[in-house]
């Protein structure tokens, strides 16, 4: 029996030495958490909770304030969810994601009649993506920047230092990122009352709680912040590629949803590209469908924006990864930007589904061996097989088509440019392409019409930008480290950069105007990792140069529109053996070495070219009448009219 302590005494535990409390200053401290858990939908409240849908999403930790707005001002890209309605004129509370009832949770659940989880999954999907370009990138990235001058001022009123996400700005069945509300606005509506799919008659959707939707617009912000002159509509490509890029992004991002990867791979037997699923219970041969068990559906995967679609009467996603068969014919007749855009996405899609079959190719021959039929239904250990195969390959063409835009021109990008920045990123970090895919890029773009200017041949080495060849070092140039560069290191930057660029030699060779100012709207440190296992340290550097160019040279009166040109600069850190020789001979060993100059004229064939085409586009969209500079900019407002 154990021994009762009289009351005032010291247990015996008290009395030994050997046992004693832990001194507060032994207690290891509580270190910040890395991630946050959040839940949100994988598609769209109309999947339910079938498939995976209802997920739970891991994202940076940040310290937040109830919206959630990030606390730290200072952030490269801060973002702030303000729930105000503007139609109705009314602030929805907002959720404190620090409150323990919700924490303890791992977040809300998700509830379509909660503005509260809206306002949770829009900042839940948009960290999500800003961390998966960075992680791409090799770099933090920021918002849109204003021009600055050469001093490095910039005026606040144009710059975006933290995105507004609103999730009930307007009724309205649309979405668009704005540069003048430095944000993104999410519409709500109410689904069509006769065609409306998996919805309500007249409920009302929610464009905020779209996955696809949500990822669609981060894309457009994160490419302006990356390439502030894509934003101008030079040519027929500009427009078309911003939406391309904002659909593959989220496409590509279905495909870390291991759930509905393996229910997509056994209702197609591995072939992910079908449109259409096969039915749950097989309809008897001259037999019709007579449960819903025996109809298809749409294939998830490569649907965007499903409840959108059915909602406003389509029947079906609001666009598709394979939405153009191949031909070369399109690209010649079709301009609208969605339809357009659709022609590049369809191109980047039948690349990734072709190193998927060549990569899954052993799997079946491995499983088929055994006897097993083309038609029959796959195991589930083959099927995960197959999901991690596709999974991996999604990650490995979203980091090779978010590192192109690093080698990318800074200006009138056209899809012709964007398929020799994806080879040219991709050779420069794996030169030895086993798996075929640059190859792969080729020639899906290739029977599409899409063919790069000023390539002599159409193979990797010749499509690929080629190697800057005798420019001398860039001196006194700083790197920085993964984190970016301080506010010191930039203006030093800047100062470097500047006087560089202004050196005649420098302007000569690039392909500069020497009689116009050349400019440095941006400079980003980058940091990878080579084939070989070793750190890469990068500098990509925009210079661009600008002139007015008339809409009618026989009638000045008309007026005139700014014709860009400039260059896209890769400056490499010499290696560490380099520099050690440097410093033998006592010389500087701060300097950084030009790799890439990849350019986009003013004058010669190629502007001349360049301004007639420019001229044509705008004056086919009646961009001649008005004073507005702005008019000149992608309006995704009137572009993303009912998507």
């Amino acid at each position: 029996m154990r021994k009762r302590t009289k009351p005032g005494s010291r247990s015996r535990a008290a009395k030994d030495p050997r046992v004693t409390p832990t001194s507060p200053s032994r207690v290891p401290a509580l270190e910040r958490p890395l991630s946050r858990p959040l839940k949100a939908y994988a598609s769209d409240p109309s999947g339910g909770r079938l498939l995976g849908n209802q997920m739970t999403m891991s994202i940076r930790y940040e310290e937040v304030d109830p919206g959630p707005v990030i606390r730290d001002v200072y952030a490269w890209n801060a973002v702030a969810v303000v729930d105000y309605d503007a139609t109705n004129r009314v602030y929805y509370d907002p959720v404190d994601l620090d409150d323990p009832r919700v924490m303890i949770r791992g977040g809300l659940d998700p509830l379509e009649s909660d503005p509260r989880f809206h306002q949770q999954m829009v900042y839940a999907v948009a960290t999500d993506t800003i961390q998966h370009f960075e992680a791409a990138l090799g770099r933090r990235i920021h918002w849109r920047r204003s021009g600055r001058d050469r001093v490095g001022r910039t005026p606040d009123t144009e710059s975006i230092f933290t995105l507004n996400l609103f999730p009930h700005a307007m009724v309205a069945a649309n979405a668009f990122y704005s540069p003048k509300a430095h944000g993104i606005l999410f519409g709500y509506f109410r689904a069509d009352e006769s065609n409306q799919g998996r919805n309500l008659p007249g409920q009302i959707v929610y464009t905020c709680l779209s996955h696809d939707i949500i990822v669609h617009e981060m894309t457009h912000a994160i490419i302006d912040g990356i390439r502030g002159h894509f934003m101008e509509q030079t040519n027929p490509d500009v427009a078309a590629f911003h939406e391309a890029f904002a659909d593959i992004v989220a496409l590509f991002r279905h495909f870390s949803h291991e759930e509905a990867i393996l229910h997509t791979i056994q209702r197609t037997s591995g072939a992910l590209f079908q449109a259409q699923l096969a039915p749950a219970v097989a309809v008897p041969p001259g037999g019709v469908a007579s449960i819903t068990a025996q109809s298809g559906s749409q294939n998830p995967l490569i649907e965007l924006a499903q409840q959108f679609g059915e909602a406003t009467g389509r029947g079906k996603g609001l666009r598709s990864a394979l939405a153009t068969l191949p031909n070369s014919d399109d690209i010649k007749t079709t301009f609208e930007c969605h339809a357009r855009g659709a022609i590049l996405v369809s191109a980047i899609f039948d690349a990734f589904f072709t190193i998927y079959v060549q990569r899954t190719a052993d799997l079946f021959r491995i499983y088929r061996s055994g006897g097993a039929t083309a038609s029959a239904e796959i195991p589930v250990s083959l099927a995960r097989a197959l999901a991690e195969q596709a999974s991996r390959t999604a990650e490995l063409f979203f980091t090779v088509c978010v590192r192109a835009l690093d080698y990318c021109p800074p200006v009138d990008i056209t899809f012709g440019d964007f398929l020799r920045a994806v080879v040219t990123s991709d050779f420069d970090l794996h030169p030895d392409d086993e798996a075929g895919l640059r190859d792969a890029f080729m020639q899906a773009f290739r029977v599409r019409g899409i063919v790069p200017e000023g390539s002599d041949f159409f193979t990797d080495v010749s499509v690929a930008w080629p190697r800057a060849q005798g420019y001398p070092p860039v001196p006194n140039l700083s790197f920085g480290d993964p984190n970016g560069l301080t506010r010191g290191q930039q203006d030093a930057c800047r100062k470097t950069l500047q006087t560089y660029l202004d050196e005649p030699e420098i302007r000569q060779r690039i392909g500069f105007d020497p009689d116009r100012p050349v400019s440095v709207p941006s400079f980003h440190p980058i940091f990878r990792i080579n084939q070989d296992g070793s750190m890469r340290t990068d500098m990509v550097v925009e210079a661009t140069q600008t002139r007015d160019a008339a809409f009618d040279p026989d009638n000045p009166a008309l007026g005139s529109f700014p014709l860009r040109g400039g260059a896209t600069l890769i400056i490499s850190k010499p290696e560490l053996a380099e520099v050690r020789r440097k410093e033998r001979s006592q010389e500087r060993t701060d300097f950084g070495l030009i790799r890439y100059v990849i350019a986009k004229h003013l004058h010669g064939e190629v502007g001349t070219r360049r301004e007639a085409r420019q001229r044509a586009h705008y004056l086919g969209l009646g961009l001649a009448e008005g004073s507005d500079p702005a008019r000149f900019q992608i309006d995704f407002a009137l572009t993303h009219g009912g998507f």
